[in-house]
């Protein structure tokens, strides 16, 4: 019976208008600046796939392991 004497909700204002995209052109100062840390993130991600000596195919070139010694027999 609540919903009977409840007065109907007043519709809601249009939202307001998209503000305008950012432009795409970049100064070449910029470009410079993301090239460089790109460059200084793939050199980061190298450091410890260069550690690992096997591929899908298996190992690439022989490991170097060491060898007993007299003194560790």
């Amino acid at each position: 019976m609540g919903s009977l004497f409840r007065p109907k909700m007043p519709s809601l204002p249009p939202p307001p208008p998209a503000p305008e995209p950012p432009k795409a052109e970049i100064s070449q100062e910029e470009k410079d600046r993301i090239a460089a840390e790109q460059r200084a993130m793939e050199r980061r991600r190298k450091g410890r796939k260069s550690t690992i000596l096997t591929s899908p195919l298996g190992v690439e070139e022989e490991a170097e392991t060491e060898q007993k010694t007299l003194l560790g027999s």
